[in-house]
């Protein structure tokens, strides 16, 4: 392609909520716009980039083989309903109604409709295993669509389905499309870990995530540093932290006046030296369906929300409203403690053995010094607190790391949560029927485009890995005379008669600014024709990844591109 016939459409302005650098960069290059809160269109460089991407996805799910299919996005609400799914997903499903009030919606995920496919059609256990998918738009209303393509209305997805005749063939195929993912994300250039995750909306009795690890990542998860034990946040375990000594002899209740001290760092400011926030207890309410339930953990730990709600059986927890802590206490938000609570208590095994704690009196503005469990107030303790950098590993004893990362891709074993409630079945060989037994492995491939930049950039713009850049190599002609841009011409043929993408910017722009473009587009290879050299008989290679360029013969150039390419994995 020729840059003066290419549509890249480059900003210096980007608009102010744009902040994660993928999405700064991909408007400013010219990657893509904004139509409207979590809706993108892709420019024909973000598309080339999602097209090399669904290559190297496509590749690798046909080698495990998977057949690709395409299911609709615009759905009947019978199946969601069937499922149960139709209430779970609340206000994230895009419903619709036709001309004849019939209840439609746009698909969030395609478990349901795949499920019927496979319900009409499979019969025999001779047809199974089988493993379909699709790379499909989806749709799902987010509250907060941001950080551009990370989080949108509208994305992207491949979303792969197995079905197998029991649960250990089910694991073998789970584990079978894991060894795929590690393949796909090896080939995207991705610095990534599997690990641990919730299962979600989705269902199912097993899931693990492929999180790119970044620092501006959405995600938090911890892994141990030494073993392979990884996990989300949301779904981690910590090891029994040490806190204070519990052979303290116990003193006795006080009541304290604590004028404006609502939050930990102002109750232990107010009691001063001597007093760290894990000799306090942070205790919150919570709406667990009709039930309102008090959970406590130590003053210097958060609440892991949704390890709360599994041990309360329900799908989420709600922090309580202003309203609600006034009715169900009688003080305010910052005052609220176990001792004197009349309603259910869950405590963190951490925050139990804390001597002599700091809480709230459930009177404003008062705080409980020497607050003992199994004295002062009785709780169920469970493990409700969130891991962090420092904790005990719970697998082995080592040390816990705390790393932001990037969902790239989610894989579940489904079980025959779908087929039981939808008469998904088989005959086996003795004819007996069984439910057929499901998993799902998702990746968002629109949002990869984004991950890749998080994980790829620099203070001029992108650096694309080879096997998913929009071009592999920029030509770059510079000065007046006309034998630059001639020369830069035969390369640029050669080139692309070599199989290498290709984009020749003939624009009769200054060096500075095509240089400046060519680092914010982030092409990984730039190759300088200037008179200069070819007075000398060289051109200038330079690596997107490199500060220094390279003189090459310029009867050499060609295999000089092709041997770069393939040091950077191209």
């Amino acid at each position: 392609m020729r840059y003066s016939r290419a549509f890249i459409p480059t900003v210096k302005e980007v608009p102010k909520e744009a902040t994660m650098p993928s999405h700064v960069l991909m408007l400013r290059a010219g990657y893509a716009r904004m139509v409207g809160a979590g809706i993108y269109e892709l420019l024909p460089l973000g598309t080339r980039v999602l097209h090399k991407i669904e290559r190297i996805i496509r590749e690798e799910m046909d080698a495990a083989g998977a057949q690709e299919l395409l299911m609709p996005t615009f759905l009947p609400g019978e199946y969601f309903k069937e499922s149960g799914r139709w209430d779970v997903y609340g206000p994230t499903l895009l419903r619709i109604q036709d001309r004849k009030g019939g209840e439609y919606h746009l698909a969030p995920t395609h478990e349901e409709i795949v499920t019927d496919l496979v319900r009409r059609e499979v019969r025999s256990y001779r047809q199974l295993p089988l493993n379909l998918y699709q790379i499909q738009l989806k749709y799902r209303d987010e509250p907060r669509p941001r950080a551009g393509l990370l989080r949108c209305r509208e994305f992207i997805m491949k979303d792969a389905y197995s079905f197998d005749v029991s649960h250990e063939a089910a694991l073998e195929s789970y584990e079978h499309m894991r060894a795929t993912y590690h393949r796909i994300f090896k080939r995207l250039g991705l610095e990534y870990r599997v690990v641990e995750a919730d299962s979600g909306a989705i269902g199912g009795s097993q899931s693990a995530e492929f999180q790119v690890l970044a620092q501006t990542g959405e995600d938090w998860i911890v892994a141990c540093d030494a073993c392979d034990y990884a996990a989300n946040v949301e779904v981690a375990q910590a090891g029994r932290a040490s806190g204070p000594a519990s052979s303290e002899d116990l003193a006795g209740l006080q009541k304290v006046e604590t004028p404006g001290a609502k939050s930990i760092a102002q109750v232990v400011q107010f009691f001063g030296s001597g007093v760290e926030p894990g000799h306090t207890l942070k205790s919150l309410l919570y709406l667990a369906g009709e039930e309102i339930v008090l959970a406590v953990v130590r003053g210097d730990h958060e609440i892991n929300e949704i390890g709360l709600a599994r041990h309360l059986g329900v799908e989420e927890v709600l922090l309580a409203s202003d309203a609600t802590v006034q009715e169900a206490t009688g003080t305010e938000i910052g005052f609220v403690g176990p001792v004197g609570f009349a309603g259910r208590i869950l405590a963190d095994p951490d925050a139990v053995q804390v001597a002599n704690a700091i809480a709230g009196a459930n009177e404003t503005p008062y705080h409980y010094k020497n607050v003992n469990h199994g004295r002062d107030f009785e709780a169920e303790v469970v493990p409700i607190r969130q891991a962090t950098s420092g904790d005990p590993c719970p697998s082995c004893g080592g040390r816990l790391e705390l790393y932001r990362g990037i969902e790239g891709g989610h894989i579940f074993v489904l079980g025959t949560h779908y087929s039981d409630k939808m008469n998904a079945t088989f005959l086996d060989e003795d004819g007996k029927n069984h439910s057929i037994v499901m998993g799902c492995y998702g990746i968002g491939v629109s949002r990869l485009i984004a991950a890749v930049i998080e994980q790829h950039h620099d203070e001029q713009g992108i650096r694309w890995p080879v096997p998913v850049a929009p071009y592999e190599v920029l030509i770059t002609p510079i000065g007046k005379d006309p034998e630059p841009l001639e020369c830069a011409t035969e390369l640029y043929q050669g080139l692309r008669a070599e199989g290498v993408d290709v984009l020749l910017d003939d624009r009769p722009e200054r060096p500075g600014v095509k240089f400046k473009d060519a680092d914010l587009l982030g092409i990984p290879i730039r190759v300088t024709v200037g008179a200069r050299g070819l007075a000398q008989g060289t051109v200038e290679l330079k690596k997107r990844t490199e500060t220094e360029s390279t003189d090459v013969p310029l009867d050499g150039t060609v295999a000089a591109v092709k041997s770069a390419l393939a040091e950077l994995g191209g």
